[in-house]
């Protein structure tokens, strides 16, 4: 089963990979830094469309972050 800490652990994850500044992803996506701090910190998660975006932005597959992959593999 898929739980909401691993979704959370892919999403952190992704975010410090991406190179770019909790700024310059808010800035893309329309939000506002200290909500991307939120997700960063696991205080928040994000609605599905700024999940959406937020996979557009740090060229993520969705599926990826989902942990769709690993819930086959068992």
């Amino acid at each position: 089963m898929i739980t909401l800490n691993q979704i959370r652990a892919k999403l952190q994850e992704a975010i410090k990979q991406s190179g770019l500044s909790q700024t310059e992803i808010a800035k893309k996506i329309g939000i506002g830094q200290q909500t991307v701090s939120e997700y960063l910190h696991g205080k928040s998660m994000p609605a599905l469309d700024t999940f959406a975006n937020l996979c557009a932005v740090l060229d993520v597959d969705p599926a990826e972050l989902l942990c769709i992959a690993e819930y086959k593999e068992q």
